[in-house]
């Protein structure tokens, strides 16, 4: 079992930047591939970055390419999210999500992730 917690959402200004971590329970952290995804109101869950066990790779949607930036900290159980150039379209609400046994890239485009954090908002203001 992992549980996910997600932490540094918030009302940023259009252009601004901001870190998003999820931090992870358990012991097999550096086993999974950690994903971020987001939603908006009346939206589907959309893909937004994520990085293999290892932290040696990673994959983008691109609306992000660019701008944000996935990375992984397996000694802290935690993966991160740094946002730069906020647009207004970012806003969302922001999930991290866990899975083993599959590649950044497979991540998204399976919606089969075994773990989810309960997930934290960012509001990008114009």
């Amino acid at each position: 079992q992992v549980q996910l917690v997600e932490s540094g959402g918030g009302l940023v200004q259009a252009g601004g930047s901001l870190r998003l971590s999820c931090a992870a329970s358990g012991r097999t952290f550096s086993t999974y591939v950690m994903g971020w995804f987001r939603q908006a109101p009346g939206k589907e869950r959309e893909f937004v970055a994520a990085i293999s066990a290892s932290g040696g790779g990673t994959y983008y949607d691109d609306s992000v390419k660019g701008r944000f930036t996935i990375s992984r900290d397996n000694a802290k159980n935690t993966v991160y999210l740094q946002m730069n150039t906020l647009k207004v379209e970012d806003t969302a609400a922001y999930y991290c999500a866990a899975e083993r046994f599959t590649t950044p890239q497979l991540m998204s485009i399976r919606r089969t992730q075994d773990y989810w954090g309960q997930g934290t908002q960012v509001t990008v203001s114009s």
